[in-house]
């Protein structure tokens, strides 16, 4: 078994052998071992490695950080030899249930998503890669349709476009997209004109995939589960929807709520998880940005919550957070279908997927 190629997978669940755990991937066959845990940490629910692979950033989804309400963000080093981490600092991210983290395209800061407090923060980036200084802070405001859900602001992810001079926000709680101009030279934030992008009232943006070709972004609606589709003019900050489409399968009558969205390197296919008819939606984009149908495949256990493609485009690794597996799937690179690849693998209560390569010289 090839053994340069590792898969790590962060948790909510609690207790002391919980935290970042380590699986070896075969890239040739698909084989994937058990996963082990690395690193004991507190509900490293989301996290990125940094593009040298010497950093790892988490948010840590609990309600107080350095004695004060809030979560955390923390700051890990990544042995290239082992991937064996190291906690390097923690930061209070200024807001509750912090769901996603990200970095600018330089790698000089580290953005925060706070679902619970309903904010943002930015976080400058030390040259040794320890956490520094917040660079900016937004509080958002307001309610939506959902008297159940959206009764206040949920901002649900943050990502830089590709250009490194927008920051986009899809809040839950508000049914909005926010764009911020981004400040590099100094990690601030100031919301653009326009500053949001309004969504279906009721859908509930959550995550956001830009397309390659940096012309194209693509919005999962939780609660609406459908994908979003939107032309992005990177010049001045501004979407305008091409096509809202749904990601379930057509016969699926049930309750559900759509998570993760990714589209390939290659910008031909897009991805996107159902939590209760538990799929993986597959769709083919077209030279305009719109999706076509191509494929509903069971994920083989309750809650698909995340997945990520590999660098190569070749294999998905996604998780069943309530399933407590994780499974493999090989893309099919002529039509995007998923063909899974082996039996599910156990790993209790598996939220966020990285690849990561080893370099053992």
């Amino acid at each position: 078994m090839a053994a340069d190629t590792v898969v790590l997978f962060g948790t909510q669940a609690p207790g002391p052998d919980r935290g970042i755990s380590i699986a070896h991937f075969d890239t040739d066959t698909g084989a994937l071992t058990t996963p082990q845990l690395l690193t004991a940490a507190q509900s490293p629910v989301y996290f990125v490695i940094d593009h040298d692979g010497k950093h790892l950033y988490t948010c840590n989804s609990i309600a107080k950080t350095q004695d004060q309400p809030g979560g955390g963000v923390s700051a890990y080093s990544i042995d290239p030899k082992t991937a064996h981490l190291t906690l390097m600092n923690q930061k209070n991210t200024g807001g509750a249930g912090p769901a996603y983290v990200s970095l600018d395209r330089t790698g000089h800061y580290c953005l925060v998503a706070n679902y619970g407090g309903g904010n943002i923060s930015v976080f400058a980036i030390e040259p040794d890669g320890s956490l520094g200084n917040r660079t900016a802070f937004d509080q958002h405001t307001g309610s939506s349709v959902n008297p159940d859900r959206q009764k206040a602001p949920h901002a649900h992810s943050i990502r830089m476009d590709p250009s490194n001079r927008f920051a986009l926000v899809a809040d839950l709680g508000l049914d909005r997209v926010f764009i911020y101009r981004f400040n590099f030279q100094d990690g601030s934030l100031a919301p653009n004109d326009p500053p949001f992008v309004a969504v279906k009232p009721g859908s509930g943006p959550r995550h956001i995939a830009f397309h390659p070709n940096g012309k194209l972004i693509y919005v999962s609606e939780e609660m609406g589960n459908a994908v979003a589709a939107f032309a992005w003019d990177s010049d001045k900050g501004v979407m305008t929807e091409l096509q809202t489409i749904s990601s379930l399968p057509e016969d699926y009558k049930g309750s559900d709520t759509c998570a993760e969205i990714a589209v390939r390197p290659d910008g031909k296919f897009l991805y996107v998880s159902n939590r209760g008819s538990d799929t993986v939606g597959v769709f083919a984009i077209d030279d305009s940005g719109h999706l076509t149908p191509v494929q509903q495949i069971p994920t083989q256990g309750k809650v698909p919550r995340n997945f990520e493609l590999d660098p190569s485009g070749k294999w998905m690794i996604l998780t069943n957070q309530m399933g407590d597996t994780t499974v493999v799937y090989r893309v099919d690179e002529a039509s995007g279908r998923l063909k899974q690849v082996g039996d599910p693998i156990p790993i209790k209560n598996p939220f966020c997927p990285r690849f990561f390569e080893l370099h053992p010289d």
